[in-house]
């Protein structure tokens, strides 16, 4: 077990399990908001269903607990890249044509991907499942007093405001390049690394990325939309 948390090997596993997990999450977030472009009040019943309920409670501090295992792993693995390669990473000044633009920069849109969900997490998360876990039946968006529940209340609000709809795009696409590298990189770590499948995991990788990532910026898209026709 050791050597599993202190081997390069055991890391990237780590990295590749907490990450694939985080994925599969992020499919079924994507598809519980598209509910939203649908019927607003179906999406504000899924919330409510989730809520505080114990099993949201414990899925939330697993997919926590993974998510900083994932963050760590990825810290302590760049700067282990870094420190082997010393000064000789200043050398290199051509990428090999087999390393992709997503790969050489992991590290940097990963920093973007974090921002992001800490952004969504202070946004959505502190002012919905938290606050009702703290027993709070109303809270403050804007000047209006709403529900936690009333998450469809809640993209309204935000993807009315042009900044956090660029911000929340650009979250997205650093997300594409994330989710298209590191899902086939996960998978090959785990053991599917043949070169027959190499090929067809990456290119599902980014069919993958591409429908979690679209399926979010539709909703936030739409809202926006709505937002300057007036819609409710």
């Amino acid at each position: 077990m050791t050597n599993v948390f202190t081997s390069s090997i055991g890391k990237k596993l780590i990295m590749s399990i907490t990450g694939t997990c985080l994925v599969l999450f992020l499919l079924f977030h994507m598809s519980m908001n598209a509910v939203a472009i649908i019927k607003p009040a179906w999406y504000d019943s899924i919330c409510a269903f989730l809520g505080v309920n114990w099993y949201a409670i414990i899925a939330t501090l697993v997919l926590a607990g993974g998510f900083a295992l994932h963050i760590l792993f990825a810290l302590i693995l760049t700067l282990s890249n870094r420190k082997a390669r010393g000064n000789n990473r200043y050398l290199t000044t051509v990428t090999p044509k087999q390393v992709s633009w997503a790969s050489q920069n992991m590290f940097v849109i990963g920093l973007i991907v974090a921002l992001g969900l800490l952004l969504h997490l202070l946004q959505f998360w502190y002012k919905m499942q938290f606050a009702e876990f703290m027993g709070n039946h109303e809270v403050m968006l804007g000047e209006t007093l709403v529900s936690p529940t009333s998450g469809s209340t809640f993209i309204a609000y935000y993807f009315s405001n042009i900044i956090f709809v660029i911000a929340y795009l650009i979250w997205l696409g650093a997300l594409w390049f994330h989710i298209s590298h590191g899902f086939w990189s996960a998978l090959q770590t785990i053991g599917w690394n043949n070169e027959i499948w190499l090929a067809r995991l990456k290119f599902a990788s980014k069919v993958f990325a591409t429908v979690i990532c679209l399926g979010f910026a539709a909703v936030i898209i739409v809202f926006y939309i709505k937002s300057i026709l007036g819609c409710c």
